[in-house]
């Protein structure tokens, strides 16, 4: 073989050896993401495997989960309580969707490492009620719960109406301001649910009235 020749196979290998190497993840990055950055936050870190996440997800999930434990609650008085068919349909109906969804946020905040209140200790408080959020206060709940008949039917579909406005109303922020997938698909699915049972309820308290 040539001196030239030898040079080409040489240089052929090094070539070969280099390609091999930094598909193997030769070049010191250690299996870290290509192209990502050097340093992650710590949030960032923590939603490895399960999506990245920011702090609006967090609080969309630590706010909703008991916005929607609240709503099973009025769902749940509506057996034995409303006599309207309709009424009962829609509980029902909430009742399915949103506990699941319940299981499912809950379900976030432990594969994010997050508590499911801050440090302060807020998420949300059942018993507040009408801070913006649509939650009912515990007079509301006692109210809701003494009633029977048609009389329970319009006050839950009233108070239904502010409860998932107040739903939506977070739903659209995570919408604005989230960065997890999941929670931002979520989202979306409780304005769109939502709106339409909003425009259904209405139509009860007008048919009730």
């Amino acid at each position: 073989m040539t001196a030239i020749k030898r040079g080409l196979a040489a240089a052929g290998l090094v070539a070969a050896s280099a390609l091999f190497l930094a598909a193997c993840g030769g070049d010191g990055t250690d299996g870290m993401e290509h192209g990502g950055p050097a340093s992650r936050t710590a949030s960032e870190r923590a939603g490895a495997g399960a999506g990245d996440f920011n702090d609006a997800d967090v609080a969309f999930a630590r706010m909703m989960i008991p916005h929607h434990e609240q709503a099973l609650e009025m769902a749940q008085l509506a057996d034995g309580r409303a006599s309207d068919a309709e009424v009962a349909e829609l509980a029902g109906r909430i009742e399915r969707a949103q506990g699941p969804e319940i299981t499912t946020m809950k379900g976030w905040l432990q594969s994010w490492k997050q508590p499911a209140a801050d440090a302060s200790g807020s998420g949300m408080d059942h018993g507040a009620g009408h801070g913006g959020d649509g939650m009912m206060s515990g007079a509301d709940m006692a109210e809701l719960e003494a009633l029977k008949g048609t009389a329970f039917d319009k006050a839950f579909a009233e108070m239904m109406i502010e409860h998932h406005n107040g739903a939506i109303a977070m739903a659209e922020d995570e919408r604005r301001n989230g960065e997890h997938p999941g929670a931002r698909k979520m989202a979306a699915a409780v304005v769109k649910s939502q709106a339409a049972e909003v425009e259904q309820l209405r139509a009860v308290v007008d048919r009730l009235s």
